[in-house]
């Protein structure tokens, strides 16, 4: 039998996508085109209705083919989601359950937890993630019902899936969670990103993601004394005022997260900060809009997510009046990409003298 696999969202499902693979191939299965295969997983995102709307329109296609594949839905999948696409395919299945799939081509079932199985990488990047779900339940965000309370790895298996990923040849590795920082699997991350340095071998070490409310003077250190890993940082403000955070949840202030930027640059100066920024959120004002838009000229970015609201059902937010029209949220979040542009070519210029 042949397989392939679609995946929208985020790093962690791409290594989820790299799981499922490797699970096949124990069970014999041969990677396949969309065409040619005879099982298609679809590890799905409910983080945005967008990603919503193009899983839907890509199963629509699949089953226009002329050859029917076993059509399988995983991944991060609101109740609704679920419900709507109980009816398009074969089997809606629950990731971390993977061992278990009911499906006659799949031997074993039940008898490997999930992080044991191997993953198959897609070379030189090896995703590890040592954590799953969310505790922090930004008013925004279906994470944490998607996905459930945070669960951390222990270090000796992060470690261990470490080493045979450089063993293999991996050349970066990054280490991923929906917050990485709050990990608990017996060290604190500061001190994981060391051990995991500490691996023999010529790699890099990136990590994703991280937030500000425990993005403490540790991890700062360990990014500095760890060699292999990479000065970059992918820190998400979602807004540069303090009303719109207290809204979203987000327990920092502006100044808070301006002070973490400040001590990452002078303890590495030649870091690359990138961030997540949502646009239009329920009563965003012009004026809360323009305290973005001052964090971003201040700070200047290296890169940016900029992401216009969409409201998604289960989240607190959901329940709050939208304000901000489409029309408004595509200037706003226009507005953000033009100042990255701006910042992005006065670097490059850097380069050309």
């Amino acid at each position: 039998m042949k397989y392939h696999i679609i995946t929208y969202g985020c790093q962690m499902n791409k290594n989820d996508s790299e799981r499922i693979a490797g699970f096949f191939e124990e069970n014999k299965l041969k990677e396949s085109t969309e065409e040619n295969a005879d099982v298609i997983v679809i590890n799905s995102c409910s983080i945005r209705q967008s990603a919503v709307d193009r899983i839907e329109g890509k199963i629509r296609n699949i089953k226009k083919s002329k050859k029917r594949p076993l059509i399988i839905v995983t991944g991060c999948l609101l109740e609704k989601d679920r419900t709507k696409f109980s009816s398009l395919v074969d089997y809606i299945l629950p990731t971390e359950e993977l061992s278990s799939w009911p499906l006659d081509f799949l031997k074993g079932k039940g008898e490997t937890k999930y992080f044991q199985i191997s993953p198959k990488r897609n070379f030189p990047t090896a995703y590890i993630s040592i954590m799953k779900g969310c505790n922090n339940f930004c008013s925004y965000c279906v994470v944490p019902y998607v996905k459930g309370k945070e669960y951390s790895r222990p270090v000796k298996e992060v470690l261990e899936e470490a080493k045979k990923a450089v063993k293999d040849g991996c050349k970066e590795i990054w280490v991923l969670g929906q917050n990485v920082n709050s990990y608990n699997g017996g060290m604190k991350f500061s001190n994981l990103l060391k051990e995991i340095n500490n691996i023999r071998g010529d790699f890099w070490i990136r990590f994703a993601t991280s937030h500000p409310k425990d993005f403490s003077d540790d991890i700062i250190s360990a990014m500095k004394s760890c060699k292999k890993v990479t000065p970059y940082l992918h820190l998400p403000v979602q807004s540069g005022d303090n009303e719109i955070l207290k809204k979203m949840n987000r327990p920092y202030t502006v100044q808070q997260y301006r002070e973490i930027v400040e001590k990452v640059r002078k303890k590495i100066p030649n870091i690359s900060l990138s961030t997540d920024v949502i646009v239009g959120f329920p009563g965003e004002t012009e004026k809360n809009f323009r305290n973005t838009t001052k964090i971003f000229t201040d700070i200047r970015f290296d890169m940016a997510y900029i992401s216009r609201y969409s409201s998604r059902l289960q989240t607190f937010a959901s329940q709050m009046p939208e304000t901000v029209s489409d029309t408004e949220k595509k200037r706003r979040e226009k507005i953000l990409e033009e100042l990255l542009k701006e910042f992005n070519l006065e670097k490059n210029k850097q380069y050309t003298n």
